[in-house]
């Protein structure tokens, strides 16, 4: 499979440090179990990711595209297009 680069600039992601997620969930009073099944990541796996073991790019698009604005999630998904071709 031949893999070509996306031409766009990967967009700018919501949760660009670990500690921002504890404080985003308590915000929106989400406990890790409620906040990580919404992308498919268990609890257990989600909270290693809040104490600081690296969150891997794809989860990261995940989680721009759910808890990201709209315009956050549209451009996410315009750079996914994008890498596609």
């Amino acid at each position: 499979m031949n893999e070509k680069p996306p031409t766009r600039k990967l967009p700018k992601l919501v949760f660009s440090d670990n500690g921002d997620i504890p404080s985003f969930r308590r915000k929106h009073k989400l406990t890790q179990s409620d906040f990580w099944q919404q992308i498919g990541v268990s609890q257990s796996s989600g909270s290693r990711y809040e104490h600081g073991r690296e969150i891997p790019l794809q989860i990261r698009m995940l989680l721009q595209i759910v808890y990201g604005t709209p315009k956050q999630a549209s451009s996410m998904f315009d750079w996914l297009r994008d890498a596609a071709r």
